[in-house]
């Protein structure tokens, strides 16, 4: 298969607005590519490269000199293999030698492959093809139930294995794949929940009630003596947290897989600022900030696998293991208990609450309603589209952010609003020093950014706006942190915007604006 076959497709998707046609033109690429070019294919569509990063940045690529080829010639297998290569590139010399390399690999491209290659290296392929709609297309390609997809990626963690699977051995071989300790799931998600009451009634009372904390999401695998410790994004810091897997080897168990959180705590026991927390997951080795784990789930213990036990059962499986590492939690509470232990929450210096059915599974990789949390305010994971050169005291600072919801058909991030509420004059400092790095495009007032950094806002609600494309804006926003430890990938869609709309009130597209 040519390089060009999969641009083609490419194009088509990010041409039409219609799910069901993206999930068309995938699943027959899909079907005509060959064994040996399928994973790359169903990487490259996710906007992922199977080698990971291979130290090619934005300014890097963007000052190459190339002229482009005539003709399309490049093959899967070719591209695949010059990303190999440069995946492998390290020492005295390199970056010298990736700019060879890469300007050897874009002489040989057309037009619309440069583009597409420049759009895969940069995370911006923006072209509808979220993880979601191709594994719908590797269903549909090789006639497969997308429950039996979505179950296999959940546990092997990588679509293009996935894809390789459903190909090869049909149902039965996605139903082939367990747990493994050792390889990270998709982390399970909560939705934003509308009150403490609310929850616990949809609940019938059958819930826990948990602290919300502020911290790292982290993910623990031991086997015997080997531990694994991987945050959200499924990256592995084993080696800078040291202190975290000496409490994990210690636990009185073979092998178990905990979810949880991490956070550095101060000298009276409280949270420190989630900056702090974070600046240990950048560490390729261990620094002097000691880290504590919240372990809130257990998804293995001892042989056997739990992710479809209801939380009842992972819940007694937890505190068998890692009592004293649990995170602190009501069984099934009266709301005025309930209602207490979210002041003490508050109080302790910790978001909020989450409320979590007893009777659902461990749905990896899904944000459903079996998980909510509940905060004071609302609060949502936005793109940061662009800012605008701030005025008086804030001249020479970007300052007034433009803030974007993610399309769930995977189009263009919908913008949603802006503010200037909340930024600190560090902040401020570190987005003018920074935002350049993710510039796309500029005029007189405002950098414009690709949607690579994901910020926390804080919202008193939404409004029905024509203002936007969308339909819908916040309000009173304000900056509560970045968030460097999420991908673009994970922000709030603005189907989630749309449903803090007031009763009654519930826009799908521009047309009802009108």
């Amino acid at each position: 298969m040519l390089l060009s076959d999969v641009v083609e497709a490419s194009r088509d998707v990010r041409a039409t607005s219609s799910r069901k046609n993206k999930i068309n033109v995938f699943a027959e690429l899909l079907k005509r590519a060959a064994p040996q070019e399928l994973a790359q294919v169903v990487a490259w569509l996710s906007g992922d490269l199977p080698q990971g990063r291979i130290g090619t940045g934005w300014r890097t690529l963007t000052t190459l000199e190339v002229e482009s080829a005539a003709e399309p010639t490049l093959s899967v297998a070719a591209v695949d293999d010059a990303f190999s290569e440069l995946a492998g590139v390290g020492g005295s010399g390199s970056t010298a030698r990736r700019q060879e390399l890469l300007t050897a690999l874009f002489a040989r491209t057309t037009k619309a492959e440069h583009d597409f290659l420049i759009r895969l290296l940069t995370g911006e392929m923006r072209q509808g093809a979220l993880t979601a709609i191709v594994a719908e297309a590797v269903a549909l390609a090789f006639d497969v139930p997308i429950a039996a997809v979505r179950r296999a990626h959940m546990l092997s963690g990588r679509l293009p294995v996935t894809a390789v699977a459903a190909r090869t051995g049909g149902v039965a071989a996605l139903a082939a794949f367990r747990l493994e300790v050792g390889r990270p799931i998709q982390p399970m998600l909560a939705s934003p929940g509308a009150s403490l009451d609310e929850a616990l009634a949809e609940f019938g009372g059958e819930a826990t009630v948990e602290h919300k904390m502020d911290g790292a999401r982290i993910q623990v695998h031991r086997d015997g003596d080997r531990v694994w410790i991987f945050t959200r994004t499924l990256r592995d810091i084993t080696a800078s947290v040291p202190e975290l897997v000496d409490l994990v080897r210690n636990l009185d168990c073979t092998s178990v897989v905990l979810d949880g959180e991490t956070l550095a705590l101060n000298d009276s026991g409280r949270p420190r600022p989630f900056q702090e927390t974070m600046s240990r997951f950048g560490a390729a080795t261990a620094q002097e900030l000691l880290l504590h784990p919240y372990f809130f789930d257990c998804l293995h213990l001892d042989g056997a696998d739990l992710l479809d036990a209801p939380l009842r059962e992972r819940r007694a499986a937890l505190t068998k293991v890692a009592c004293g590492l649990s995170i602190p939690a009501l069984i099934a509470p009266d709301p005025e208990t309930a209602a207490e232990y979210f002041d003490g929450a508050l109080a302790a210096g910790h978001e909020g609450i989450m409320i979590k059915s007893l009777d659902a599974p461990y749905a990896a990789g899904r944000r459903g309603r079996s998980w909510q949390k509940i905060k004071p305010t609302h609060t949502l994971d936005l793109l940061v589209l662009g800012a605008e050169w701030g005025y008086g005291r804030r001249t020479g600072y970007l300052s007034n952010l433009h803030l974007g919801a993610r399309d769930p058909e995977g189009g263009e991030p919908i913008m949603v609003g802006k503010t200037f509420k909340g930024l600190t004059d560090a902040l401020l400092q570190w987005q003018t020093a920074e935002f350049p790095r993710h510039e796309r495009e500029r005029d007189a007032t405002t950098v414009y950014l690709h949607p690579e950094l994901v910020v926390e806002i804080a919202l008193d609600g939404v409004q029905a706006s024509p203002r936007y494309p969308g339909g819908a804006a916040l309000r009173f926003a304000r900056v509560v942190r970045y968030r460097p430890d999420k991908e673009p990938h994970q922000a709030d869609t603005i189907d989630t915007i749309r449903a803090l709309l007031p009763e009654g009130i519930r826009l799908t597209d521009d047309s009802q604006l009108e």
